[in-house]
Formats: C-alpha cells, structure tokens, sequence
C-alpha cells in the first residue's frame, strides 16, 4: 500500500494534503455560512411578510370590514405585484368566506399546518410558503410564492459547488507549491548531506539564508561534522603513528634476528640477541597495554572501581617508590599536602596517572633538579599537581602533549623507551572519574601538570 511503512510518506505530500484541507475547510465553512445567512434571510423576510399579510387580514376581520377583507384577498393590492400571494379565510364552522383566485387548485386546505409555517411544492413545481392562523370565529391561510427565489438558491448552490471544488484543486495546487518551496531548504541540506563521505568531511551546509526552524538542525550538524572530521583526522594520526610505532620494535627484531642467523653465532651472542628481541617485545607488551586500556577509557560503558582513598597517603606510597629512580638520576622528588584528604577513586589508576607523570618528569629533568608533588582542594575540586624545573615544553607542542603517540622530543623518548602514551593514559584517568587534566609549561623553566578530581568522598556520602 502506498501509506504502508515500506513507502513513507513525503513530507511535502503531507504538507500540501494538509494546507489543502485546511484551506478547503475554511473555505466550506465561509461559503457555508454565507449561503446559510442568505436561506436565513430570505425565509426570514418571507416569513415576515406572511405574517404581516395574515396580520392585516385579521385587522379586517376585527374591525368587521369583510367588504375590504375580501378586495384585500381577492385584489391582493401586495407591495409585491410580481410574486403571487394566495389567502384565504374560513368561517367557524369551516366555510370559506373568500379566497384568493385558483388557490384551491395551487394550496388545498389540507395541506396547511395547525400553526407554524411551511413549504409546499404544488404539481406545476411551484413553491409556496404557507401559515395557518387561528383569530376568533375564525381561521385565515396565507401562502406566498418563493419559487423564483428557491430557484435562485438552487443555482447559487450550483455556482458555490463549481467554487469550492475550484477552490479545492487551487488550494491543493498552491499547497503543494508552498510545501516544495517549504522544503526546498530541507533538499539542498539533503543533498549537502549525500554527498558527505569519510573524504568529503570538509564540506559543510550552508546556513545562509536558512530559516530559524532549519538554522539550528544545520548549526547542529555542521558541529557534528567538525567533531567526525576532527575525529578521522586524529584517527589517521594515530593508525599513521601506531604503523610507525609497531614498525620499530618489529623492524629491530627481524634484522637483529637476521644478522644472527646469518652465520654460525657463539652462545653469546645468540643470548645477546634475545634478550634484545625480549626488550622489545616487552616494549611491544606495555604500547599494546597502553592502548587497549585507552580504548576501554574512551568507551562510554566503561566503568571504574571507586573506593574511599586517602590521597596524602597514596601519593607517598607513590613518591616512595619512584624515590629511588629519583635518586639514581640526581633529583629531588617531594610531596607537600596540608591535611589528610579523602576521595573516591579508582586506586590503581590513580596510582598510575601519578606515576606516569612523575615517569615524564624524571625523563626531562636534569640532575640537580627537582620534583614537586602537592595536593589540596579548590573550589570543591581534588587537585593533585607534579612539578618540575627540567627543560619545559615548546609552546607550539602544548595543545597536543596529550595526543597519543605524540612526544616533543621524538628521539629521547625512542631511546628511553618512550611510546608518547604517558599522559594520554594520565588525561584519560582524570576523564574517567569526572575531571579534567591541564598542563602549564615554560620552555628552560620546568612543567606543572595538575589533576582535578571530584572532591566528595561518595563512598562516605552513599
């Protein structure tokens, strides 16, 4: 069937169906009502001259002037010569006194109501409309001739059909004109739209000219676009940058693997080349680690398991253990908290965004310097910072420091081993339990990066 869900209706059918309707509605209702007020009023004048006519008969039959009530019935001196009007009078024992001429052949007595009035079509299809009135002694019946008007009703009644179906099909005409003007917006966003592919996500609609009820819908999308493209964008950064990093590792094994087996090797040298082999496949192991756990980070359904953590004694547990890294590489590695602070968090992960960044601090610190932890509250937020006075970050590199795979010094990070994925795990810990991560550097002087978490303890609060 057309109206069946496989054949969805167009919009601009259903418009034009609609101003169709509603234009031919109201039209039917005015031409309606006007024919209506027209019956009404020609009735109504008809009635009222019937009523004045048996109204004048009564006078005479009052004043007993029967030689004037019979020239006023048999002459019918009417004030409309060319209508005809018929009366008749009866006495109270049921003989007529007088009537007008031929009105026994046109209105036979019967036909006439005990009271109210009434139309009668006679068999030469004349149309009369008759009253009956009861006075003393008396009864008097009264028809006027209305054919000439119901005759014109009737043709009006034929030119008013001939409009309202001129009516419809204009209406259903201009309808469907309005409705395509109407949604021609709709079409070029439509068309806009059809052509967008993963390598046309440059293209945007265009909301010049747009109206309010469509501007928003395009704003809306236009956003969306920006979003997917900014998306692609970062997802063929980093397919680009994973090929390169898996591309390393793997390239190092094979030709470490192909230098040995190339001649006869000492046991020695066998060893020297797995357990380079072994390195860089645990280098393989942590990247691979690293992303899955981003990729679980990113995904809306991920869950984490909040506890009640004391924060001053996590991070001293955490100072502790790097303590000695910090030691070997000749920098200072302190923590200052004012009181004892408690949060809901994920433990493990917090203990990792920490340990990264202190992990980035100590890679870009010289020795002689120092690192800084501090936490505290502000203005309901947790923060936790980890400062540094190593070689600071270029300016032009801050807006993307916790892009994965992204690193300043690409060279340094290969050598210490560095995948550029530390503070992309670092932002996503933050996202993952409601805050946010920033970082403040200068270049020479040293980097801040601060942690914002939820402040309320809610595993005291459920």
């Amino acid at each position: 069937m057309f109206w069946s869900s496989k054949h969805p209706r167009s919009l601009a059918l259903r418009l034009s169906v609609w101003y169709a309707a509603s234009s031919f509605l109201l039209l039917a209702a005015g031409t309606g009502f006007l024919y209506w007020e027209l019956v009404e009023s020609s009735n109504a004048e008809d009635d009222q001259y019937i009523a004045e006519k048996a109204n004048t008969l009564r006078k005479l039959i009052n004043g007993r002037d029967f030689r004037t009530l019979q020239w006023e019935v048999e002459g019918e001196s009417s004030v409309r010569p060319a209508v005809e009007v018929l009366s008749r009078v009866f006495s109270s024992d049921g003989r007529i006194l007088v009537e007008s001429a031929g009105m026994s052949e046109q209105l036979p007595a019967q036909i006439f109501p005990r009271s109210d009035r009434i139309e009668y079509r006679t068999s030469g299809h004349r149309i009369f409309r008759v009253l009956s009135v009861d006075v003393p002694d008396y009864r008097l019946q009264v028809g006027v001739e209305v054919t000439f008007e119901k005759n014109m009703l009737a043709g009006y009644r034929k030119r008013l059909w001939t409009v309202l179906v001129v009516g419809l099909l204009l209406s259903a005409l201009a309808g469907y004109v309005i409705a395509r003007r109407g949604i021609r917006p709709v079409e070029e966003i439509t068309a806009t739209v059809r052509h967008i592919r993963s390598s046309t996500l440059n293209q945007r609609v265009e909301t010049g000219g747009l109206p309010s009820e469509l501007l928003l819908l395009a704003s809306t999308f236009n956003e969306t676009l920006d979003s997917l493209e900014d998306a692609f964008a970062r997802l063929a950064r980093f397919s680009s940058d994973i090929a390169h990093e898996l591309r390393t590792p793997i390239n190092n094994m094979r030709s470490g693997v192909e230098v040995a087996l190339s001649k006869t090797r000492s046991p020695a040298e066998y060893r020297e080349v797995l357990e380079s082999s072994l390195e860089e496949c645990v280098r393989l192991s942590r990247m691979i680690d690293s992303l899955l756990f981003l990729a679980r980070a990113e995904h809306p359904e991920t869950q984490i398991r909040r506890e009640s953590v004391d924060v001053v004694n996590e991070l001293s547990a955490v100072r502790e253990f790097y303590e000695a890294a910090a030691s070997d590489a000749g920098v200072g590695l302190d923590l200052a908290a004012s009181r004892s602070l408690t949060a809901a968090l994920d433990r493990t992960l917090f203990q990792r965004a920490v340990g990264n960044l202190i992990e980035n601090s100590l890679a870009h610190t010289s020795a002689g310097g120092h690192i800084h932890l501090e936490c505290g509250r502000n203005n309901g937020m947790l923060r936790v910072s980890v400062t540094d006075d190593g070689c600071g970050i270029p300016p032009e590199h801050l807006s993307r420091v916790f892009d994965r795979f992204h690193r300043v010094d690409a060279a340094r990070s290969h050598n210490d081993g560095g995948a550029g994925l530390g503070l992309a795990i670092v932002k996503s810990v933050a996202t993952l339990h409601g805050g946010e991560a920033k970082i403040e550097s200068a270049l020479g002087q040293g980097t801040r990066v601060t942690l914002s978490f939820p402040a309320v303890d809610h595993m005291t609060k459920s």
